[in-house]
């Protein structure tokens, strides 16, 4: 199945009736495949009707349960695939207004304790001085002050200590030129400060050595539930548990390669100095 953006909306839908056609065609009655999912009658009724998504596993299970075919099981293994995904594309959001995806954002980081962010080629909003945000939003029309205050709003979450937060970040995030050399030498200080806080772990990944691995994306796992990843022209939002176990698998590799503590922000310094002393 080829992943169409447009059919993202759609996909909870479509899963619904293709297990309620499913049970229909089996010949077996709500009670009595709730009887052999050991699942409640009621849950096997939501989803069928929407109003409760599927889990993968809840899939699987009524697959098995109806004597489903194998070709019968892909299909619909990865439509409940689909239905655990969501799109949004950066024009749609743009004509909505970047400042409503920050206000969603703030509702995430309220609702989860656990964050982990991968960054691969910039530093996010949360770790960014105001003249490095000003500066990634360089490229949208208009005024974009509103934007600007609502993501330096969102900093005061890291000093939330009921919250955990890791950020990784790749040498070529830390050190991407996108200000002025001062300001980048400030930005990367102000890297090796949030980094004291008790609650905040940043790792910094240095491009030497061998790491036969290679990521692909930028990435923010939200405790084990929930994985959004962000692409030029949009964002991916992934709640299937199997997806969300790769990403953490994936966020794990990373991990043992990045310098935390003392060591990082020693690193930190010295870049920090290369930019206020360029050659």
């Amino acid at each position: 199945m080829t992943l169409q953006p447009e059919q993202l909306g759609q996909s909870k839908q479509e899963l619904a009736a293709a297990l309620k056609e499913l049970r229909k065609r089996a010949g077996l009655s709500g009670a009595r495949l709730a009887a052999r999912c050991n699942m409640s009658q009621s849950k096997i009724s939501r989803i069928e009707n929407g109003k409760s998504p599927a889990s993968l596993v809840d899939v699987e299970q009524i697959l098995r349960a109806l004597e489903a075919p194998p070709e019968v099981l892909t299909r619909v293994t990865e439509l409940a695939r689909l239905a655990h995904t969501e799109w949004q594309g950066l024009r749609a959001l743009r004509r909505k207004g970047l400042h409503h995806k920050q206000q969603e954002l703030a509702s995430l980081e309220s609702s989860s304790t656990e964050f982990r962010f991968f960054l691969l080629s910039m530093i996010t909003g949360l770790l960014s001085t105001p003249e490095y945000i000003r500066a990634s939003l360089a490229h949208l029309e208009g005024d974009q002050s509103r934007l600007i205050a609502r993501k330096l709003s969102r900093q005061e979450v890291l000093y939330d200590t009921s919250k955990k937060f890791t950020f990784l970040l790749s040498e070529m995030a830390v050190r991407w030129p996108l200000i002025a050399a001062p300001a980048m030498a400030m930005q990367l200080d102000r890297l090796a400060s949030i980094s004291r806080l008790p609650n905040v772990r940043i790792g910094v990944i240095p491009l030497k050595g061998l790491m036969p691995v290679a990521p692909m994306d930028t990435f923010t796992i939200y405790d084990t539930s929930l994985v959004t990843i962000e692409t030029t022209s949009g964002v991916l939002a992934l709640r299937d548990s199997k997806d969300v176990a790769i990403h953490l698998e994936s966020y794990s590799t990373m991990e043992s390669y990045a310098l935390f503590g003392q060591e990082m922000r020693n690193l930190l310094e010295r870049w920090s100095d290369d930019f206020r002393s360029p050659a």
